[in-house]
């Protein structure tokens, strides 16, 4: 007698050994006909999986998260399935599920165009309707091996040669097609109806630029024509607010193929910078820290020292001079440390809080750059905090209600958090890993937030709460972070005279709010769809004369603004009005005044809003007061 748990605690005996879909079909036909998969102690298996012994088992639906894993996974291989049925003699390579969807790698001699997507889509929609069952079968690798070379798959005859020898590998047909997969899938291509092929893009093989250039196919796929719907809106929204797009529509950055990975700021572009750095320097000079700046080489043996080199390497630019080593900086903490280090520190200088504006760079691969969201040279609001191991939950708390609080002032109201612990490859004992994966969920339980904990995605030095932000529609953007170090200061030999004059070694916390000013310029620039808030925009107000009459008017009422502090510009050029007013809109200027005659007698302004709202005419001094109300209302 086989014993089945099912999650709600009710339990089904079966005299032999029984499916995943025959449990469900016992249960009910409304269950039976929803079954895209299950969960037999914890493991996702195929709904054909039969269970041979007492289990736990949960029916799993396209309901839940893993069923919907399930359903991309299932239409990466009927994205397969199609192009092989257009393009036989392509090869297939590795065809993963991503957030949001999933993706294939193909080998074909040509590149793939709009048109081929369209028609791979439409096949896709074809098979699906066959409804053909997906099979299971398991093969020995070197059976697997001479399989795929039968059929020209060269690729999938490398990747399972790569599998230890003696060992069996699984594959699954559909119709005409089979492919190396461990699982699992849906039971039938027809559970596949809400899908759409987003992209193309080149990608190496085995994610190496020394290899053969492959031609990638980008998709999605959901559990309802509504979801699928609602994520073609969303993703039609974010190529309105695509950075990099506003970028050059509003002059405020540019790349070059002369540095790439790295940004030319325009003198609009710098202006933001400038607010996003000013209003972080001053959350540095309202909660404690104090500013320094280290510089940006340092001598290989400082990484070794701090376990970068071995930990790190091929994300550092090297170079060398007078036969010493060095590396530009990827990080600021050790050069905090070194300046912690420069003099004879107390128990009660700490915590000791630093906070610099860092310039660092990191040698990303080409193809990760994108825009000034993943860059090579980037700037970083980081902090480190030298600390007792007393005093780490109570600089934790405080910081994650200051970062909640600098998060609120640009506009975003909505944070995940989640607690990435200890990996594989680490340095420090276990006993310190634990104190410190305690105190951040600790910290974070006295802040009162929920937290998913992310097992092995920790540094090698320490854990950290990773803060991630939701933007305007919805998308998710991990900025701050805390790391709770018990490893870099002791491995640089900081240490401090304790109360009973002995010396310990500090803890480090390593915290950055906004994290990259570069990544994060990007954000508020899509979160905002480039109508910055008036405190961020880089023009606030701008000033134009319906004719030269009113020109030494229009020059007054802009110094006026200028005095109090607001970045405006003065328009005079010959040009319609109405023209003059469309552009400035289209450069998302929080606020356009018109002057006249009448305006120019009075000493009034016509007040246009973004958004083409008319505030009326207003006197000067009224003005002055609202855009100083809205600026430091930061809305």
């Amino acid at each position: 007698m086989i014993q089945i748990r099912l999650p709600d605690g009710s339990s089904r005996a079966f005299d032999a050994p029984v499916t995943v879909a025959e449990v469900a079909a016992s249960i009910g036909a409304g269950l039976a006909k929803a079954a895209i998969a299950g969960q037999v102690d914890g493991r996702l298996v195929d709904t054909s999986y039969r269970i041979e012994r007492d289990a736990r088992l949960a029916i799993v639906t396209d309901q839940s998260p893993e069923g919907l894993e399930v359903i991309r996974h299932s239409t990466a291989h009927l994205l397969a399935y199609a192009v092989k049925s257009l393009f036989p003699e392509a090869q297939v390579t590795i065809g993963p599920v991503i957030e949001n969807g999933f993706y294939y790698d193909f080998a074909y001699k040509r590149p793939f165009t709009p048109e081929d997507l369209a028609a791979i889509e439409q096949r896709m929609t074809e098979l699906a309707r066959l409804d053909e069952p997906v099979q299971r079968r398991v093969l020995p690798r070197d059976e697997a091996v001479a399989y795929f070379k039968s059929l020209g798959e060269d690729y999938k005859a490398e990747i399972i040669g790569s599998i230890p020898a003696g060992e069996d590998v699984s594959l699954y047909r559909e119709g005409a097609f089979e492919d190396l997969c461990r699982g699992p899938h849906v039971p039938s291509t027809g559970r596949l109806k809400h899908f759409k092929l987003t992209k193309l893009a080149g990608a190496y093989w085995r994610g190496d630029q020394a290899n053969e250039q492959l031609q990638r196919i980008y998709g999605t796929a959901w559990a309802s024509k509504e979801a699928l719907q609602g994520y073609l809106r969303m993703l039609e929204e974010a190529e309105k607010r695509d950075h990099r797009r506003l970028g050059r529509e509003l002059d405020l950055f540019h790349m070059e193929e002369a540095a790439p990975g790295l940004v030319f700021w325009h003198p609009k572009g710098w202006t933001i910078w400038q607010q996003v750095e000013q209003a972080m320097r001053a959350v540095y000079r309202d909660n404690g820290y104090q500013e320094v700046k280290g510089p940006q080489i340092l001598d290989k043996h400082l990484w070794e020292l701090t376990g970068h080199w071995d930990n790190y390497r091929d994300h550092m630019f090297v170079t060398e001079s007078e036969k010493r080593e060095y590396a530009l900086k990827p990080m600021n903490c050790p050069g905090h440390v070194l300046i912690f280090n420069s003099q004879l520190r107390s128990y009660r200088d700490l915590p000791l809080r630093y906070g610099e504006f860092g310039q660092c760079h990191r040698n990303e691969p080409s193809g990760a750059l994108h825009g000034i969201m993943r860059v090579r040279g980037f700037t970083q609001d980081d902090g480190h905090i030298f600390c007792t191991e007393d005093q780490i939950l109570e600089e934790c708390v405080a910081y994650t209600a200051l970062l909640q609080k600098v998060y609120r002032d640009f506009g975003f109201s909505e944070i995940v958090y989640k607690v990435a612990t200890r990996p594989d490859k680490r340095v420090g004992s276990d006993a310190l890993w634990d104190k410190a994966e305690f105190a951040l969920m600790e910290a974070l339980r006295r802040s009162g937030c929920e937290f998913v904990v992310s097992p092995g995605d920790g540094a090698f030095y320490g854990p950290k709460i990773e803060y991630t932000l939701k933007d305007a529609i919805g998308r998710p953007w991990q900025c701050g972070t805390m790391q709770v170090d018990f490893n870099t200061a002791e491995r640089l030999g900081a240490t401090y005279v304790t109360e009973s004059s002995a010396r310990a070694h500090p803890v480090m916390l390593h915290r950055a709010i906004v994290g990259s000013l570069e990544r994060f310029i990007g954000i508020l620039l899509e979160q905002h769809a480039g109508a910055l808030p008036a405190w961020l925009a880089p023009v606030q107000a701008v000033v134009s004369a319906i004719t030269e009459h009113q020109a030494d008017y229009a020059a007054s009422v802009t110094k006026a603004l200028q005095k109090q502090g607001v970045r405006a510009q003065l328009d005079l050029r010959n040009e319609k009005i109405g023209y003059k007013i469309r552009e400035h809109s289209m450069q998302k200027v929080p606020y356009i005044l018109v002057v006249g005659d009448k305006e120019k007698a009075g000493g009034t302004v016509a007040v246009r809003a973004r958004g083409n709202q008319d505030l009326g005419v207003m006197p000067m001094a009224d003005f002055l007061r609202k855009i100083d109300l809205d600026i430091a209302a930061k809305v």
